[in-house]
């Protein structure tokens, strides 16, 4: 339960289990930066939607996991309803949903064993449909397609394991150099996400 509220990372946990069972530190502090490194970069594409946010925002990033990430990059709040608190409370539900699920694992996991194969496959199968929504909602396709051609770059570079900080950077710098192309294009459309936050 502590470590889903302070670590609220499912990466890092798994492998602060392998440091406190004896395993190498550096290890597993490289393991968890390589697996988690992406939550740096989601942080980083919000930026500018949670500059208003106050004291609220600092939080926002805290909490800024795949799920609400997935939910919140696209700024499609319901009609009538306050961007700011429903940001806060869409990160304050996962990560609640998370510390309630990693609690009742690490109480009833023995007892109620089940076969996880295949189950990580829905990481891939979220980031694919954030990135078709992405194409099919966003005004700018800008950053999704810099993302695929760099995340494809990089795949044939460096290998299968060793392509994802690489590309990370890459993308990262792809979009920072194409932003003020990217702003102008939302701002022209009016795409600021904050009704009345």
């Amino acid at each position: 339960m502590i470590s889903g509220v302070l670590i609220f990372s499912g990466t890092a946990q798994f492998v602060s289990v392998a440091m406190l069972s004896g395993g190498s530190f550096f290890m597993a502090a490289v393991t968890a930066l390589m697996v988690s490194a992406r939550h740096i970069f989601f942080s980083i594409s919000m930026i500018g939607r949670y500059r208003n946010e106050g004291k609220r925002k600092w939080y926002l990033f805290y909490a800024l996991c795949d799920e609400s990430y997935a939910m919140l990059s696209s700024d499609n709040t319901p009609d009538g309803v306050n961007v700011s608190a429903y940001r806060f409370f869409v990160t304050l539900f996962d990560q609640a949903s998370w510390v309630i699920g990693s609690t009742l694992g690490g109480l009833l996991g023995n007892v109620l064993p089940f076969d996880s194969t295949g189950i990580d496959f829905a990481m891939t199968a979220l980031f694919t449909t954030v990135f078709i929504e992405q194409l099919l909602t966003e005004k700018s396709r800008i950053p999704a397609i810099l993302g695929f051609f760099a995340t494809l770059l990089c795949l044939l570079v460096f290998g299968r394991d060793y392509f994802l900080i690489p590309a990370m950077i890459l993308i990262i710098a792809a979009v920072l150099f194409m932003r003020n192309k990217t702003e102008a294009k939302d701002a022209s459309t009016g795409k600021e996400g904050d009704n009345g936050a």
